[in-house]
């Protein structure tokens, strides 16, 4: 049977009643309060082996009292709970040493289990508190999927890790990969991304581990390598999938042996780089294909993590509409709002582009739309003349991208009436709305194949693969 003293303390007497009966139950003893300072008080007098707690209390709120607690109490497990579900709640519950974060609503048998694995864990050394500057919240949502990937990410921040993020393209892998970064005990080094399906094959090995002077044709100087750039901190290996298997083998030495040597070089160099991986496909049968090295999957794969398609979140699509909206607004955009049924007509869209999708709708509509509220009318304009036409005809694409960027322009210029001037900075300003979309329509027509879509385009091969390559585009994969 379970033994121990619980201190519960929230300001909800519904939530300590449920709480206190369920552990009760379990075969706890338990006290509860409705405030902090009767929580410090107890635990200042060495009651209690375990603290839940809500973080936000009428007298003070716990993540100020954390430091107290843990200068006095220093092994005292403390389990945060809390409705304020954002990816930075999790953040600070973990930097300030709490066991576990549980977002609310939670389910008891969850909560129970923690408890008893946090009474029956060998008492360590604490987490000292991280120092972190004040940043915008990098992932955004409330959903239960969402939630679930805060609290793994708050238990990954002081580790060196490997972690393996899987999700379809336009989910926000690389933001998550930033966040482990930004918010870890490596934020003082650098964060270096390197997506592979962008590199030249040929030149993966040497864009990863640098070269000698030499060794190749036209290699006429010592260049570094992602790797040595990366050093002390943090190397995102986007796309991970389509890294040819000659550079696959050099990474698992990487991995397994801790050091490198550059391409034409002989000295091995020692690697003190944290590896974050990313994919939207399916490794597991790339590796039945022979095409993705299996012991290398192991290897990366040591935290999965699987971001959620924006279509099985939809409750999110507020937040992040909110979100993008004031982004918009500090660059310089006029700030925007949304009816509900707008919201609604959102939460209907299948979103194959996810969250980049949503975030390039938010832009068009702060940059092109007159009126202040957004209505349905308008998402129903926008949603039924899609950029990216789902056939491969190319006059069809290049007919859909005419239509569209006139509406955009004339909904745009439509509020400049009666002699009002548009701001500055307008034509760079349309630009970066125009060009994402309608690059990606191009290559969408043509399958991939970069040298038809320049000529639909109008534009050089290399023109057109720096603006790919700049703008993080995912181009299909067909018979380029």
């Amino acid at each position: 049977m379970p033994t121990g003293n619980i201190l519960v303390a929230d300001d909800d007497a519904a939530i300590r009643t449920v709480i206190n009966q369920a552990l009760s139950r379990a075969g706890y003893n338990v006290r509860s309060s409705g405030n902090a300072a009767t929580l410090w008080r107890w635990i200042s007098q060495g009651e209690g082996d375990l603290v839940i707690t809500d973080v936000v209390m009428p007298d003070e709120n716990i993540f100020d009292l954390l430091p107290r607690i843990r200068k006095a109490r220093p092994e005292l497990p403390i389990i945060i709970m809390s409705a304020q579900n954002t990816f930075m709640t999790a953040i600070r519950a973990s930097e300030r040493g709490a066991y576990e974060y549980l977002p609310k609503p939670f389910d008891l048998k969850e909560l129970i289990a923690i408890v008893g694995r946090a009474l029956s864990e060998p008492k360590g050394k604490p987490i000292a508190p991280a120092k972190t500057e004040e940043l915008d919240i990098p992932l955004v949502g409330r959903s239960p999927a969402m939630q679930e990937i805060y609290r793994v990410l708050a238990r990954l921040m002081q580790t060196d890790l490997t972690v393996m993020i899987s999700g379809e393209s336009g989910t926000g892998k690389e933001l998550v990969a930033r966040a482990l970064h930004d918010y870890g005990k490596r934020r003082s080094g650098p964060f270096v991304a390197v997506n592979m399906a962008a590199i030249p094959r040929d030149l993966i090995e040497s864009e990863l581990f640098g070269h000698e002077k030499g060794a190749f044709t036209g290699a006429n100087t010592r260049s570094t390598g992602r790797f040595e750039q990366a050093e002390g901190g943090t190397l995102f290996l986007d796309e991970i999938g389509d890294m040819p298997m000659e550079a696959q083998t050099r990474l698992l030495r990487v991995l397994q042996q801790g050091e490198y040597t550059t391409v034409g070089g002989r000295t091995p160099i020692k690697s003190d780089v944290r590896i974050v991986a990313a994919t939207n496909k399916d490794l597991r049968g790339l590796i039945q294909q022979g095409l993705f090295r299996e012991d290398l999957f192991f290897r990366l794969n040591v935290v999965p993590l699987r971001l959620p398609p924006l279509r099985e979140r939809v409750e999110d699509i507020p937040d992040l509409i909110r979100h993008f909206f004031t982004q918009a607004n500090r660059e310089g955009l006029p700030l925007k709002q949304m009816d509900q049924l707008s919201l609604e007509r959102l939460k209907r869209h299948r979103w194959p582009g996810n969250v980049r999708e949503l975030e390039n709708l938010s832009r068009r509509l702060a940059a092109l739309y007159p009126q202040e509220t957004i209505t349905a009318a308008v998402i129903d304009a926008e949603l039924a003349q899609p950029l990216t036409p789902s056939g491969g005809d190319e006059t069809r694409a290049e007919d859909s991208l005419g239509n569209a960027v006139e509406r955009h322009l004339g909904n745009y210029f439509s509020q400049f009436k009666d002699g009002a001037l548009p701001p500055a900075g307008l034509y760079h300003r349309v630009l970066r709305e125009i060009e994402y979309p309608l690059l990606s329509a191009a290559l969408a027509a043509t399958r991939g194949n970069q040298i038809r879509a320049a000529d639909l385009l109008g534009v050089n091969r290399n023109t057109l693969r720096k603006k790919i390559r700049d703008l993080d585009i995912k181009v299909f994969r067909g018979s380029n």
